[in-house]
């Protein structure tokens, strides 16, 4: 890895000299321009030298938008600069994504493994979505449970012959629609009384016959949640 200027910004004394530390025994090939521990030390050491890369803490002050606002500034004013994350912020998972929003190259959160060589030479070679095994444990579970719903859902939909309109009519139920509401959708070739017969046919298709009476649009919504046909993280309503 070939030499490189580094400006480090972190409001904790006892964490700042333990970031430089790394820097120093680890990572020789940095140049250390400075240590900044508000925003505007950090604006004063910009504007005397560009580094190549920002290492910024995100909790700064006790706020945490003062580092997403750092970070999406210089993004935006200096683009050639770098930007590695490296925050104690370990379960605000809005905070990271608000950072990667904002232009960060990595997010290393301060627990596991913490700062490596490897880490700031991925970044400095132009990787982006630099994590470090916490923070990509947390991005695979999510990962994997977006697939196995989207499989269920697939599944579901294969299985109960859900057909487009099928589900469009009871994602609408779902966000209170009436079915006259329904079928003035653009595009929704049924009318009020179509689509009754439809919410039938569905009845029958997602319950088994010994629960069919008596379910109304409430439950046939309930239902259709439950076997993943309809899912609320979606639940979105059409361009009327």
């Amino acid at each position: 890895m070939e030499t490189f200027k580094v400006i480090i910004v972190e409001d904790e004394k006892l964490e700042l000299k333990g970031t430089e530390e790394i820097f120093r025994s680890d990572i020789p090939e940095a140049e250390i321009l400075g240590t900044a521990m508000n925003e505007s030390e950090l604006w004063k050491l910009m504007r005397q030298q560009l580094p190549d890369l920002l290492l910024l803490d995100l909790g700064l002050g006790g706020s945490t938008t003062v580092g997403v606002d750092i970070c999406r500034q210089v993004h935006t004013n200096y683009p050639s600069v770098k930007i590695l994350i490296f925050t104690g912020e370990i379960l605000n998972e809005r905070l990271w994504v608000d950072a990667l929003q904002a232009g960060t190259d990595g997010i290393i959160l301060k627990t596991g493994e913490l700062l490596t060589r490897n880490d700031v030479r991925l970044v400095m070679d132009g990787r982006r979505l630099v994590f470090n095994q916490p923070i990509l444990e947390k991005i695979v579970a999510r990962f994997k449970k977006s697939v196995i719903s989207e499989n269920r859902r697939t599944d579901a939909l294969i299985d109960y012959d859900i057909d487009e309109y099928d589900e469009r009519f009871l994602r609408h139920l779902a966000l209170g629609y009436t079915k006259d509401m329904i079928a003035s959708l653009k595009g929704m070739p049924f009318g009020a009384k179509s689509l009754e017969k439809r919410q039938v046919d569905l009845i029958n298709r997602l319950f088994p016959a010994n629960e069919r009476t008596g379910v109304n649009a409430t439950r046939l919504v309930v239902k259709a949640l439950q076997l993943h046909i309809i899912d609320l993280d979606t639940l979105k309503p059409d361009d009327e």
